[in-house]
């Protein structure tokens, strides 16, 4: 893609979060779109609401399960960038039209107490991190699921270049060390409405969940980017994403980890 390409596909979804109105598929517009197009436009979407007054709290990991990856044909994860305004605290009530197509997931958040600059191990990873906490992700579209004319459903390019679906992230109360914790077995009973939906387990993320984070920094020094103190990275899903129509109250239940919920109005 050029760089005007680039430039009006992150205006597109700019507009559309906005407005609440989705935008065309990026991979029917552009079916020659790559990774590369793909995070070039994100990274123009997110210097877009910086510009209009929004600051990186971390990253997000999505796709990270192996059951998401053959669905979408791919062997990869991908990664978005979390901001400010994507902040909710627990038990938060999320605002009507907030959001156009809101869903949830259970993830394990790291937060950060040294950077990252450049791969790093799973000790380095570990020794970098400050606690670790439950954590539910908002995700949202602001492309269409589906092109209306031929059916084809969106694509991991456009995926990436919304942000990796990023919305919203809701942390729970409890601060943990990862060093004495077993991440693989950490997990979740989250229900919808008072019905348990899904269960997961941290391993469901490329095996153990720092793994995530490996490979969030090895991806990372492709761009030129880094993990910077207090951030808060979102380590990947290990439960499929729940739809969360008006009405619907989220309790994910951690175990001795404690309750993340969060209301949709």
């Amino acid at each position: 893609m050029t760089p005007d390409e680039i430039a009006k596909a992150a205006h597109a979804l700019f507009e559309a979060e906005e407005t609440g109105t989705q935008t065309g598929l990026l991979s029917v517009a552009h079916p020659g779109i790559t990774m590369d197009d793909a995070y070039a436009i994100q990274s123009a979407l997110i210097d877009k609401k910086i510009a209009a007054g929004r600051s990186v709290i971390g990253w997000k990991i999505g796709l990270t399960s192996r059951a998401m990856q053959q669905a979408l044909g791919i062997t990869t994860p991908d990664s978005g960038v979390l901001l400010d305004d994507m902040a909710f605290a627990n038990g938060a009530t999320i605002p009507a039209g907030r959001f156009i197509q809101p869903r949830i997931e259970a993830e394990i958040a790291f937060v950060m107490k040294a950077p990252l600059r450049g791969a790093a191990t799973r000790e380095e990873i570990l020794a970098a991190t400050d606690y670790v906490a439950p954590a539910i992700e908002i995700l949202d579209t602001r492309i269409l699921r589906a092109d209306p004319a031929t059916g084809q459903p969106r694509k991991i390019f456009d995926t990436i270049a919304d942000n990796a679906a990023n919305a919203g992230i809701v942390l729970g109360d409890g601060r943990f060390d990862p060093a004495t914790e077993n991440l693989r077995w950490a997990g979740a009973i989250v229900s919808a409405n008072g019905t348990v939906e899904e269960t997961g387990l941290g391993a469901g993320v490329l095996g153990d969940p720092v793994m995530g984070i490996v490979w969030l920094a090895e991806r990372m020094t492709q761009y030129g980017q880094s993990i910077e103190p207090g951030q808060v990275i979102l380590s990947g899903s290990f439960i499929r994403p729940l739809e969360c129509p008006p009405g619907t109250e989220i309790d994910a239940d951690f175990g001795p980890w404690g309750h993340v919920t969060c209301h949709f109005a």
